[in-house]
């Protein structure tokens, strides 16, 4: 059956129900958001003379909530314009519009019996075939369908989303024993290939597997903290990056979930397990009384710790478990966590600090690391049917980066085996079973193939087609070309992959070499070139270190030098004659995203924060940014429309001098980085594979290179237009001395000098006023502060 999910309802408009709604609005599927009929007016539609029958009360609760994703921070939509695509109701006069819908989502409060007379209203008005499913964290799945026709049984699953939506990975498919096959698999492929997800499908157990191990492994944490008397800071301070979690590790992380989140959550597995397994998720008193007291984290601002002005400015308290009282906080520091920071990788840093025996954090960490692989192990086969599962889960839905399997391996599985034994803890007899018979790994890698421990044997692991992975590539395909910056890499049916790897991906000489060998050798033997990489952001500029150090030696003839390559590599991509296709993700700033605009097309992630933020440290883009963003603008005003070349160098001018800053890959097509041929990849890891196939589609549809043409600009009067503009800042206090002193050089490369408006320039000579002004400004005192506060400091100063 060739199913699409075109439309689709939402049931439920709470923080959760929104933020899926907003999701799938964001993909481009419309869809409606239903809630619950509100008993009482508000002040204001007393005043208005509205009664409870008029639609904009009846529709109250859903619209408020629509509105209220503008609000939210992290934003949960990734265009304003996305929210036309959210039309909302409630659930007693707008059910029968289901009808209309292929795929329904509960998400009301988590009471059985609340949802199960919305399945009953729901099972009334959709039409058959239509799929419908629940967002629960914990209800079962297999009691929500009862006593429900065979049609809504048959296409009936959990859905569950982790929160906020937009952001987190994890998708967790829970079927029941009546959920069709056929669906179950849709889901799958619909959950990867359109919603973006990483997808594991779970047993319908209590929590199913990512909060279930979660919130164990947060629970034996707070109780090693309590027996070992360590404060929440220190616990924070090792349980964070040093072992592979989030920076906000393990109360700051109940902090942003909220407490009363957390609280429920363990109480529905509390209430449906026994013995040992009981006891853990039994919440502690201390936790009890600050949800009495309303100390939820930051929705209440104030949790495990607080905010609280001092001294210094402002200064985050930690609260004292015994006592109830905020306190400094502390850090734990012992020999293992200072020769961990030596390790290079998580995998190395963890099997350190749990190797640690006799020190206060390695002992810590053992303690709390050691029962949640033991916990994982026994509930293999109970929450899911296989180790990749349980790992991905905690991946995606917690941020951690090893999952509990994979941590195993990278500790030593027979050696942490045999010392959990001497500590007298009990292993599940499967792990014994795969050391007897000699294996000593969950996981082995044989060929760029990965394989996983179950039943006796190793089984492949199956990867997504859409999946490209550089590091698992490397190890099956020689790399063409490699210097300490990028490498070159033969992505498969005749395209090469362009992958940089230096210090965060900051652009330096050896990645402007592998610019140029990398065109040259498409030229040659490819089809068509993917500039991408799969490192934490595509690349946050280029090496403002290097450029500081020549500065400050006044090496300006050699800085000079590198910006004119720079500027040539970026003519290379352009004029290639092979197409050229850059595919950014996260942080693409700078002279990151100066490589992705004169690309033959941009294959952007719907995670992409793409700008031109030289300004933030005193400079303007020097390798060709500033002409390129200019020409993207002139490229999308439609045919036919009379350019006001003015309007287009205002708003140019602008996104630079205020360093404007995507916050979406939507975002950046509407700040002007994107246009028509640009196309967002929702599924990240399938960027690359989305990249290659523009790649393909240009080079068989017959690629030409783009002809060199001379372009009209707004000359002096422009550039006084501009200089005004920024003058009216300055005046307000919105801008300082130095800052207008980027404006002017800004505005002289965009009006292209002292011209006459209108005067038709070519590339070069726009690209030498930048090369100028951008060598002139970075001979500037107060820029080479600003570039040495955000080395040191990480963001800009104002100087």
């Amino acid at each position: 059956m060739n199913r699409k999910i075109k439309r689709a309802a939402v049931l439920g408009s709470g923080v959760m129900g929104a933020g899926i709604a907003a999701h799938l609005a964001n993909i481009g599927i419309p869809t409606l958001m239903l809630d619950i009929v509100p008993r009482e007016l508000t002040d204001k539609e007393k005043k208005q003379g509205l009664s409870l029958e008029d639609s904009s009360v009846r529709n109250r609760i859903a619209a408020m909530n629509k509105q209220g994703l503008l609000k939210q921070k992290p934003s949960p939509i990734t265009s304003r314009q996305n929210l036309d695509m959210i039309q909302v109701g409630n659930m007693e006069d707008d059910m029968d519009k289901l009808a209309d819908v292929d795929w329904v989502i509960e998400v009301v409060v988590e009471n059985l019996e609340i949802k199960k007379k919305v399945y009953e209203k729901v099972d009334t008005h959709r039409k058959p075939g239509s799929i419908i499913s629940s967002n629960t964290s914990g209800i079962s799945i297999e009691a929500m369908a009862e006593g429900r026709s065979e049609d809504f049984q048959k296409h009936f699953l959990g859905t569950h989303f982790f929160n906020p939506p937009r952001y987190l990975k994890l998708l967790e498919v829970i079927p029941t024993q009546h959920t069709d096959a056929d669906i179950v698999a849709f889901m799958k492929k619909f959950g990867e290939d359109i919603l973006g997800k990483g997808v594991v499908e779970a047993k319908d157990t209590p929590n199913f597997i990512a909060n279930r191990i979660g919130t164990y492994g947060l629970l034996v944490t707070v109780r090693e903290m309590l027996d070992q008397g360590f404060s929440v800071g220190e616990i924070d301070s090792v349980t964070g990056p040093m072992i592979g979690r989030p920076k906000s590790a393990t109360f700051r992380t109940l902090d942003v979930v909220g407490l009363d989140t957390f609280i429920h959550v363990a109480n529905n597995v509390y209430e449906q397990v026994d013995g040992e397994e009981k006891k853990v998720f039994e919440v502690p008193g201390f936790m009890k009384q600050m949800q009495e007291k309303g100390w939820l984290g930051s929705k209440s601002g104030q949790g495990f710790f607080l905010k609280k002005k001092g001294e210094k400015g402002s200064e985050i308290y930690e609260l004292n478990p015994e006592t109830l009282e905020y306190e400094e906080r502390k850090k734990l520091k012992t020999k293992a966590t200072e020769l961990t920071k030596q390790e290079k990788g998580t995998k190395r840093k963890l099997k350190a600090l749990v190797s640690a025996k006799g020190d206060r954090a390695g002992d810590l960490i053992w303690s709390v690391v050691a029962p949640v692989l033991i916990y994982s192990a026994e509930l293999l086969g109970d929450i899911a049917d296989d180790i990749p599962s349980i790992d991905e889960a905690m991946r995606w839905g917690f941020g951690w980066e090893l999952g509990p399997f994979e941590m195993w391996d990278a500790i030593g599985v027979k050696k942490s085996v045999d010392r959990m034994k001497e500590e007298g803890m009990t292993v599940p007899a499967w792990v014994d079973e795969m050391l007897t018979s000699g294996s000593e790994s969950f996981y082995k890698k044989e060929n760029g193939n990965v394989f996983y421990y179950a039943d006796g044997n190793y089984q492949q692991k199956e990867f997504n087609q859409k999946e490209i992975n550089l590091k698992r590539l490397k190890e099956t395909k020689d790399v063409i070309k490699k210097n300490a910056g990028a490498s070159l890499i033969d992505l498969g049916d005749g395209v090469a992959g362009l992958e940089f790897h230096s210090q965060s991906n900051a652009i330096g000489l050896d990645i402007i070499q592998m610019i140029n060998d990398a065109i040259e050798e498409v030229d040659q033997n490819f089809e068509g070139l993917v500039i991408g990489n799969q490192g934490k952001n595509f690349c946050v500029g280029a090496n403002l270190g290097m450029m500081l150090m020549e500065a400050q030696d006044y090496n300006f003839f050699e800085i000079e030098l590198v910006v004119r390559k720079f500027q040539d590599a970026m003519m290379n991509i352009k004029y290639s004659d092979k197409p050229v296709v850059t595919a950014p993700f996260g942080m693409t700033l700078g002279g990151g995203a100066e490589v992705c605009l004169p690309s033959s097309a941009i294959q952007a992630s719907q995670e992409t924060y793409m700008g031109l933020v030289e300004a933030g440290v005193g400079l303007i883009p020097g390798g060709g940014g500033n002409k390129e963003l200019y020409l993207k603008h002139l490229r999308n005003i439609p045919q036919g429309v009379d350019i006001d070349l003015q309007k287009v160098a205002n708003a140019v001018f602008e996104k630079i001098a205020m360093a404007k800053v995507s916050t979406s890959g939507e975002e950046a097509r509407e700040n002007g980085f994107l246009d028509q041929q640009d196309a967002i990849s929702v599924n990240g890891d399938h960027l690359l594979h989305d990249a290659k196939q523009k790649v393909l589609g240009l080079a068989h549809s017959g690629y030409r290179a783009p002809k060199r043409t001379n372009f009209p600009v707004v000359g002096e009067q422009g550039y006084a237009t501009m200089l005004l503009g920024a003058k009216s800042l300055g005046y307000g206090g919105y801008a300082s001395e130095h800052d207008l002193k980027i404006a002017e050089k800004l505005a002289f490369v965009l009006a292209g000098g002292r011209l006459k408006e209108g005067t038709l320039v070519d590339e070069q000579y726009l690209l030498d006023l930048e090369r100028e002004a951008f060598l002139s400004l970075i001979g500037e005192p107060k820029t080479q502060q600003r570039m040495q506060h955000m080395l040191l400091k990480g963001k800009p100063l104002r100087n």
